[in-house]
């Protein structure tokens, strides 16, 4: 009876072998031929482009292979994805006409311009004010004009002064007592010496030029009407002197500038003042001479903003030796402000469409494919705008006519859902058109063995090693997935062999939907992969 036993467990086993064998070696056919059947059904199709073969949302006009070394693979006509049919569309004589053109992202070093109107100033520490410390009447004026060159040393004016006619006979008293005191001890001549140098010193303090007091000393006569030169050089931008005028102690007489150096004085919007900083170079120019470019330096940012236009003052330090650039000349002034010292990904600004709630780009697919896609911009700079998120760089992207393909694409989703709500209300008539009736999909099951080499502490994700999957042209990897419910793997443990089903959720993302063990279907071992 026991052997009887045996004889029926070994023979039961054995024809369960039998039929695992059977089965599995069908299901290779099957797969194969299915295989076969679509490279031959494909033979004659033109190959629209090539796909990721992970399913990530990256396509390539030739064959390629992506960073795990597997090949991209062939899409035919008539098998585009549902990302591939979101994709806009146009044919190679409208993007003729439309003008579409594209360029590559690209890296690069912003450089982003400031630009500013300015005025032109005389240079504040070349300013000089030609004023008196006694009281007298203008007799002569030497300098009668505004505007007038003037040299340090130049005559300005004679003046006549009951302080001065003092001061010079003072001195003449004193030099003609140091002469009768010669032949003294040496006390009463230090004394008489010490009073010529001080009626001297009184003349000096009072900006007397040391011409017109060699002539006092030479002379030895008192001068009625005493000569006031200029002290400094310059034109004259203030002359509030004429002749038989009468000036008191400390009134502006002549007011004189040093234009050999002039101040720039621009106005910088404030969101642009922090790509301003000291010692900054800065281009200007003037109507005056549409062909000269002067460069100067950023020399100081007042510490006030106008509340009337919002802007700071930057003051530009501008050599001027030939004179060309005169104050209150209008000026535009730029400044070249490099975002940082890397270069960045960049796009052309015109590549950008805004919607107000997003920024998007068109990037070119080639074939006359266009795919939407947001971005995360950051910084503009002189037609370029930065990128920190949704392209790469070599990406190409439309910079003319993208608005006309935005706007043509935009027209046919209203044709079609203008089309789908006519549709609707033929149909039900007076009955409102509802959007949440269930809608069917054609959703591709794909299935595959393997080994569970870990399962995730949550359940939810298991990593298989698993054979190839033909109905994707996958060949043998070890990749995660996704469950349809945690639930699937209540009975499974890693190292275990397995048969699964899992479908593409989206783009990229595969789940499975059932899972069983290998045993479980009476199959033979599952080689690891």
């Amino acid at each position: 009876m026991h052997t009887l036993a045996k004889l029926t467990i070994a023979g039961i086993t054995l024809a369960v072998a039998i039929f695992a064998g059977f089965w599995w070696g069908y299901t290779q056919s099957q797969t194969k031929t299915a295989a076969i059947s679509h490279q031959t059904n494909n033979f004659d199709k033109k190959i629209l482009y090539y796909r990721n073969p992970m399913g990530l949302p990256d396509t390539s006009p030739i064959p390629k292979k992506d960073p795990m070394g597997m090949d991209y693979l062939p899409v035919y006509e008539g098998e585009e994805s549902q990302t591939d049919k979101s994709l806009i569309r146009i044919s190679t004589e409208k993007i003729q006409k439309l003008g579409v053109r594209a360029e590559a992202a690209s890296m690069r070093q912003l450089i982003r311009t400031v630009r500013a109107v300015a005025t032109i100033q005389a240079d504040e520490q070349k300013l000089h004010t030609q004023v008196t410390k006694f009281e007298g009447w203008i007799q002569r004026l030497y300098i009668n004009t505004t505007g007038q060159a003037v040299k340090k040393g130049d005559m300005l004016m004679d003046v006549y002064s009951p302080e001065l006619i003092t001061a010079q006979q003072e001195y003449l008293i004193a030099e003609k007592g140091l002469q009768a005191v010669a032949n003294s001890d040496t006390d009463t001549k230090a004394a008489m010496q010490r009073l010529a140098k001080s009626a001297l010193q009184r003349l000096r303090n009072w900006d007397i030029s040391e011409i017109e007091l060699q002539h006092l000393q030479r002379g030895g006569v008192t001068k009625e009407y005493v000569t006031l030169r200029s002290l400094a050089n310059g034109v004259v931008l203030e002359k509030p002197s004429i002749e038989g005028k009468r000036f008191a102690p400390g009134e502006v007489l002549f007011q004189i500038a040093d234009l050999s150096r002039v101040w720039v004085l621009a106005d910088v919007f404030e969101q642009d003042l922090g790509l301003i900083h000291p010692g900054q170079k800065a281009t200007i120019r003037v109507d005056a001479y549409p062909e000269k470019i002067f460069t100067g330096k950023v020399a100081f940012i007042y510490p006030k903003v106008t509340p009337e236009t919002r802007t700071a003052i930057v003051r530009i330090i501008l050599h001027n030796p030939d004179g060309l650039l005169k104050p209150d000349m209008y000026a535009n002034v730029e400044f070249a402000s490099f975002h940082n010292d890397n270069k960045v990904l960049t796009i052309p600004d015109s590549a950008v469409l805004d919607t107000g709630a997003r920024r998007m780009v068109l990037v070119d697919l080639g074939e006359g494919r266009y795919e939407p896609r947001t971005v995360k911009l950051g910084m503009h700079a002189d037609g370029f705008t930065e990128v920190l998120g949704g392209i790469q760089a070599g990406e190409f992207v439309v910079v003319k006519a993208n608005f006309l393909i935005d706007a043509e694409s935009n027209m046919k989703a209203a044709i079609s859902n203008f089309s789908h709500a006519s549709h609707n209300f033929k149909t039900d008539e007076l009955m409102p058109v509802s959007s949440s009736k269930p809608t069917t999909s054609t959703t591709t099951v794909h299935q595959a063995d393997g080994i569970i080499k870990e399962i995730a502490s949550s359940r939810s994700v298991i990593k298989l090693a698993h054979g190839p999957v033909p109905s994707l042209n996958w060949p043998s990897m070890t990749m995660d997935f996704s469950l349809k419910n945690p639930s699937l793997l209540s009975s499974l443990k890693p190292g275990q062999k397995v048969i699964f089903e899992f479908i593409e959720e989206s783009p990229g993302a595969y789940v499975i939907t059932h899972i069983y063990p290998a045993a479980g279907h009476n199959l033979g071992p599952l080689q690891e992969h």
